[in-house]
């Protein structure tokens, strides 16, 4: 017999799926925010959008350089980073310049480069993954919207309340697992 319609299951509309994102999204930043604690180093914001995260970072995090990457920044007029800071092109065209482009002294990156398309969210997740696996620094965290494959990518858990898979947390390993201290501050 079938359901009357006011028993069926809820749905998770678009609106829904955004706002569990955007919660994902800032429970990650803010835990990785205490792991940095007070390591000096700059911050990669890879992927501008209107600059909702990006001032998030800079509110949460004061006195430290943030970086971006973007294609095509069209920010909120107040979210607009510093002439310096701010590096335009796709992640395909900048990546590969990293050690010419990007601070060297990274200790936080927020990859929020989905797309909407499953396909191409992999194929991107796989090439922003093998390149920051070339020069981000060893205990760099990583806040990502994609699952990046990286065998110097550290799972870490995700805070309370993000559904698994929603956002990930990773942690940069050294090149030489053999020597990694299990429990050693980053």
């Amino acid at each position: 017999m079938p359901r009357h319609p006011s028993q069926r299951s809820p749905t998770l509309t678009r609106l829904d799926s955004f706002i569990r994102r955007l919660t994902a999204q800032r429970a990650c930043l803010e835990a990785a925010i205490v792991l940095l604690g007070d390591r000096p180093g700059s911050v990669l914001e890879m992927g501008l959008g209107n600059g909702r995260s990006f001032d998030h970072l800079r509110t949460r995090l004061p006195g430290r350089r943030i970086v971006v990457i973007e294609r095509d920044p069209k920010p909120h007029p107040a979210c607009m980073p510093a002439g310096a800071d701010l590096v335009v092109g796709t992640f395909e065209e900048i990546l590969p310049q990293a050690d010419r482009r990007l601070p060297g002294d990274l200790v936080l990156v927020h990859a929020d480069i989905g797309t909407g398309d499953e396909q191409r969210n992999a194929r991107l997740a796989r090439l922003v993954a093998s390149h920051l696996e070339k020069f981000l620094p060893d205990g760099c965290v990583v806040v990502s919207d994609q699952a990046l494959p990286s065998e110097r990518l550290e799972t870490l858990p995700v805070p309370e309340g993000v559904e698994v898979g929603r956002y990930h947390l990773y942690r940069v390993t050294s090149r030489d697992r053999d020597h990694i201290m299990v429990g050693a501050a980053p």
